[in-house]
């Protein structure tokens, strides 16, 4: 998968993430989005990825949100088709945010945001709707919207109201302050903090960890949690996921194979058979 803005690996069971525009302090672009969206998916896709690890090039930062230099009048710049020439291509940042927070929640792994510098903006928001956050001690969060002209009314409010509860979210929200490691782990924005210089050991570990357990439990796991928080949207994926464990019975099977022969199917001696 050839990339411009993003580093994309797989290795034992683990996909890796990466923003890679440090000079920018990882802040995205309408093309650092559609790499994202598809470096997500395929992770989503590969059977053999049991984890995503999300995070940025760079000891300055995770992720500061979308890159202000592009931003103009109406949104942030689209790219010509020149500037894009056969080689790249991009998605419009508002649009392409939302689908990247959607995918960081719905993939049916666990995602880890390795936290190594700045989680600023939208960047902060991905990292709260990460399942899992591990921070280097050097590592700072917060909001930036209102200090910008900008503001994020969805996952950006609500996951973090469940993070740190409505009092705090307010503050981190509508003041824009900017919290250290241990802060945020005090308000439980992350999960550990590491010294910087441990900080890949760290997240290596969990890893080890979290393709030792069951992968369909982990993903049953998830959608549950989603069920909880997302609605209607979230019920959808916890019953399709049921569905896919359905679909590996005999019971499932007759249902089509029936079809397929034109006959009646004959459902209870499976559904008698695994009682």
């Amino acid at each position: 998968m050839k990339l411009h803005d993003v580093i994309y690996k797989k290795d034992n069971g683990v996909a890796r993430i990466s923003i890679n525009r440090p000079e920018k302090y990882n802040a995205c672009t309408p093309v650092t989005l559609y790499e994202l969206v598809k470096a997500f998916i395929d992770a989503w896709t590969d059977k053999s990825i049991g984890v995503v690890v999300f995070t940025g090039e760079g000891d300055k930062a995770f992720c500061t949100g979308g890159d202000q230099s592009i931003r103009e009048l109406g949104g942030y710049k689209h790219y010509s088709e020149q500037e894009l020439a056969g080689t790249i291509a991009a998605l419009p940042l508002e649009v392409g945010w939302q689908i990247v927070t959607f995918l960081i929640r719905h993939i049916p792994k666990p995602v880890i945001a390795r936290v190594n510098g700045y989680a600023i903006g939208g960047g902060h928001v991905w990292q709260v709707n990460c399942d899992l956050s591990i921070a280097s001690d050097k590592a700072k969060f917060g909001q930036a919207g209102p200090r910008v002209g900008s503001f994020d009314p969805g996952f950006g409010t609500g996951d973090l109201w469940r993070n740190v509860g409505l009092k705090r979210a307010k503050e981190i929200w509508y003041l824009c302050k900017i919290y250290t490691a241990e802060e945020a782990f005090q308000m439980g924005l992350v999960n550990k903090i590491v010294p910087h210089e441990e900080l890949d050991e760290e997240v290596n570990t969990w890893c080890k960890e979290l393709l030792e357990k069951s992968p369909t439990s982990l993903k049953m796991l998830k959608y549950a949690f989603l069920s909880e928080t997302d609605g209607l949207a979230g019920i959808t994926e916890l019953g399709v996921g049921g569905l896919s464990l359905y679909y590996g019975t005999e019971e499932s099977a007759e249902g089509k194979n029936a079809f397929m022969e034109k006959r009646k199917p004959d459902f209870w001696k499976y559904y008698l058979k695994d009682e």
